[in-house]
């Protein structure tokens, strides 16, 4: 029956004289829906840039206008990043990058040094540091800023966005004084404004130019596709945001598939009147929801936590947005038919979303597939609550590497146990998506892949991974990035597999996941990617 359905498609689609492609002599390999590794040899792309035929080892070769023979490279499915920050990661690009920081010293250094390389810049915006990996691991303060720079603002970001440390320059140009009272959710240390208290610096920030939205957008679309990513959904789209992809979209320059979520409730209510969108320029932009935040990161310590800090027993974290106000909101986006994605890293701001979750899932029903972003720290008694609420787990594996010594020092060995649970979450039927937080992390997929199968970093870390139990198996990993992904964005029916009806969005890498050790799959280098059956990027081999 298989050869007569092929032979008839090849027959028709010769008969049409449809503009097609035939992909061929592939190691072509994606999950199933039940996150099992599945193969396939190569695939017909119809002129409508989607899969119109999957073929086997031995299957008839159809009559097409192009044909591509991989020589027997692996093919996978597009990969989609489901919470990443996609102006965000454009404009750190073209900011002062402090992602390899190894101190306060060094930072101090690469402030020095970028300033000096760029004397008309009215200020200086940076992102990046971290001063968990700092031998010590105190926070950067507006004095040590003001010892390299005091003749213009300087405002640079912690890694997770959570928290920024500004210069006296630029706290006089906000009119912040040391009277000033940091706002709900926030707080304000020696020049450390941590999550609310940022919007007292932000908003003295000049805002960027139509075409600096544009070229960040343009950036970031090169770096995303040359990783392997056809998708990613943008957790907290701003109106500016949304309109610089939309003029993409309009030029005919959008290539990537973007899921957004409006950033809070005004750019929700503005951006399509408080409704989703639908899809555009060929399913290439749509805003689905709303991004909320419960709290706030680990690492600034303003995750919300049932219990206080184990380094820090004042400390519980910081609420950004109280239970009450919280189902507020989601009751307006739901009633709106959109999509909820809140942040919640720490026990506490998970429970609260929960539990707010659990009641839009009552009233409005399932079909919302509610998301909460992070899911990092959870009390392992709660998550058996999400598979009823129909609620998606929004995970980063990276995160994972990145924070585990941290989290140990932040919990305490006892409060483990439901943290990065990726294992745990699948056992109990949740849907599970992956990303990776761009720019916190890097964008690249395969890293996220590696973690999530070893619980393990790059150089292989910890020996047998990290509460190696919440590893995940290969096909689930790869499931997580692709159809889970999909799921999460509502787009299962069109993208996340090579199936017959859903758009040729694939890319070529240079070895065989399921033939490498987790260090090697996490060096993966994508040599092609494709979305709508066109090929977007084209490396080498060469790492």
């Amino acid at each position: 029956m298989r050869t007569i359905l092929l032979a008839i498609t090849a027959a028709l689609l010769a008969g049409s004289a449809q503009a097609t492609t035939l992909i061929t002599n592939a190691n072509g390999i994606q999950s199933d829906d039940k996150g099992a590794i599945t193969r396939f040899d190569g695939f017909l792309i119809g002129d409508d840039g989607k899969v119109a035929a999957v073929l086997m080892k031995g299957d008839p070769r159809p009559a097409a206008t192009t044909v591509v023979d991989v020589g027997g490279r692996t093919v996978l499915p597009g990969l989609i990043d489901a919470h990443g920050h996609v102006i965000g990661l454009g404009q750190a690009l073209v900011f002062l990058d402090l992602t390899t920081a190894a101190s306060l010293d060094d930072l101090k250094q690469k402030l020095r040094v970028y300033a000096a390389a760029n004397p008309g810049a009215a200020r200086i915006i940076g992102r990046g540091w971290n001063q968990e990996l700092w031998p010590v691991k105190a926070f950067p303060t507006a004095a040590d800023l003001d010892s390299v720079v005091t003749d213009r603002a300087v405002v640079l970001y912690r890694v997770d966005g959570h928290a920024l440390v500004a210069n006296s320059e630029a706290m006089e140009l906000a009119g912040v004084t040391p009277a000033t009272v940091a706002p709900s959710g926030g707080r304000i240390e020696n020049g450390l404004f941590v999550d609310a208290a940022q919007e007292l610096i932000e908003r003295k920030i000049p805002e960027p130019s139509e075409a600096d939205y544009d070229a960040a957008l343009a950036r970031v679309q090169e770096t995303l596709l040359k990783v392997g990513l056809t998708g990613v959904h943008d957790m907290g789209t701003s109106i500016d945001g949304w309109n610089a992809m939309r003029r993409a979209g309009e030029k005919g320059t959008l290539k990537l598939r973007i899921t957004s979520y409006a950033a809070g409730l005004p750019a929700w209510r503005i951006i399509n009147e408080g409704a989703p969108t639908g899809w555009e320029f060929g399913d290439r932009l749509a805003l689905l929801g709303a991004k909320l935040y419960a709290d706030g990161a680990l690492g600034s310590r303003g995750a919300f936590l049932k219990r206080p800090y184990a380094d820090q027993p004042e400390n519980r974290g910081l609420v950004q947005i109280g239970a009450d106000e919280m189902l507020k909101l989601a009751d307006e986006v739901a009633n709106g038919r959109g999509q909820m994605a809140i942040h919640a890293i720490g026990d506490a701001g998970n429970e609260q979303v929960i539990t707010v979750l659990e009641k839009i899932s009552v009233k409005y029903g399932r079909f919302h597939r509610s998301r909460i972003e992070h899911l990092q720290i959870a009390d392992p008694k709660d998550l058996p609550r999400l598979k009823p609420a129909g609620i998606v787990a929004s995970m980063q594996p990276t995160h994972q590497t990145s924070d585990r010594t941290m989290a140990e020092a932040r919990l305490g060995p006892d409060r483990l146990g439901g943290a990065y649970a990726w294992a745990s979450i699948l056992k109990l039927g949740v849907p599970l998506a992956f990303g990776s937080d761009f720019p916190v992390e890097s964008p690249d997929p395969f890293p996220g892949l590696m973690a999530a199968v070893s619980r393990q970093d790059l150089q292989g870390e910890p020996p047998g991974g990290w509460r190696a139990q919440e590893k995940i198996t290969l096909g689930q990993a790869l499931h997580a990035f692709t159809r889970g992904a999909a799921y999460a964005g509502f787009t299962e029916k069109t993208m996340g597999a090579i199936e017959p009806g859903k758009w040729a969005d694939f890319i070529i890498v240079d070895r065989d996941p399921t033939a490498v050790t987790p260090q090697s799959l996490g060096r993966t280098m994508v040599l092609e990617t494709w979305v709508g059956g066109e090929k977007m990027f084209s490396g080498s081999a060469a790492h």
